[in-house]
């Protein structure tokens, strides 16, 4: 049986201390998280025409799109990408999903499903772990039903020079949380520790690696780090990793709880809807994490006028 207080607390010390850890015994059954990966892998592997049928959209920047070889100021990208909404309901739309391979549309809709409720039992952990009651978490994302969720399937083909391109460059993910799926047998994630080493992540089979986005970290009032984090891609094997962020509902103020905040700890940032931080973020660019600790500087030493200006300036 499950020791909630021992798993809390572990969850707890592994968010303060890195942001991110991986979990086992989720309670998604392994043959669905076997079932989704080889359905993404063979949309993926489908010709170029396929794939491009299903072009993402300027305006919801939902569906596939490709970043071989794209360059921004840095290393190349290498990678391709599908996006697609999940939460609110009213966002989600099947006919935007890949009919091909013809087993990927259930698959996704039943790996969806299991992993939004992993993710609302994983709030409860935060939320234990941080003194407050259990549903307070789940509460300042909108409640269960308000949330949003979205899924990001990435794929990273063999790559004849690895050394000069990175999959994705180092960020934080702008969202709450993010249960990654990777591949058990190509190594690619690396994360930030505390020290500011880069650590590749060692994939354990069946496992979620789960990392604190940047709206937890907003709400624990920095209890809680949003973990930097990037992926490298390899010559001798291609690599799938399928990413569910899980955020809280995009219109609703997102600020320190309450709870957090005292005259021994200020709050470190200004209030801010998601919608709002996602297009401060986009404007920005990808900056391991300088835009939320930008905030963190300006809430710290201007007061409330870095709420008003971020807003004006709004994914």
């Amino acid at each position: 049986m499950l020791d909630v207080d021992a798993t809390s607390s572990a969850v707890a010390a592994a968010c303060r201390e890195w942001g991110f850890f991986q979990a086992v015994n989720h309670g998604v059954r392994p043959e669905l998280l076997r079932g989704a990966r080889a359905a993404w892998r063979g949309f993926f592997r489908q010709p170029a025409e396929v794939r491009e049928r299903y072009a993402n959209s300027p305006a919801t920047y939902e569906g596939y799109g490709s970043r071989l070889g794209t360059a921004k100021g840095g290393p190349l990208d290498w990678g391709d990408y599908y996006f697609l909404h999940l939460l609110p309901a009213s966002l989600k739309s099947h006919e935007k999903w890949p009919s091909l391979p013809s087993s990927l549309r259930g698959a996704t809709e039943e790996y969806g499903e299991e992993v939004l409720q992993l993710c609302r039992r994983v709030m409860r952990l935060l939320s234990s772990g941080l003194g407050l009651e259990a549903g307070r978490l789940q509460a300042a994302f909108g409640g269960e039903g308000g949330e949003g969720a979205c899924l990001r399937v990435n794929f990273y083909p063999q790559c004849p020079q690895p050394e000069l391109t990175l999959g994705v460059a180092g960020h934080s993910d702008p969202g709450g949380m993010t249960m990654l799926l990777v591949d058990d047998h190509v190594k690619g994630l690396q994360v930030r520790s505390p020290d500011g080493q880069w650590i590749v992540v060692e994939p354990v089979p069946d496992a979620f690696i789960v990392n604190v986005g940047d709206q937890i970290q907003v709400l624990s009032n920095a209890a809680y780090k949003s973990v930097e984090h990037r992926v490298t891609v390899s010559a001798a094997e291609d690599r799938l990793s399928m990413a569910f962020f899980y955020n809280p509902r995009s219109d609703l103020p997102i600020a320190p709880m309450a709870e957090l905040v005292g005259p021994d700890r200020p709050a470190l940032y200004p209030e801010m809807t998601f919608d709002e931080y996602r297009v401060f973020i986009r404007q920005r660019g990808l900056a391991g994490k300088a835009q939320l600790e930008s905030l963190q500087v300006k809430a710290t030493a201007g007061g409330g006028g870095c709420s008003a200006a971020a807003a004006s300036s709004t994914s």
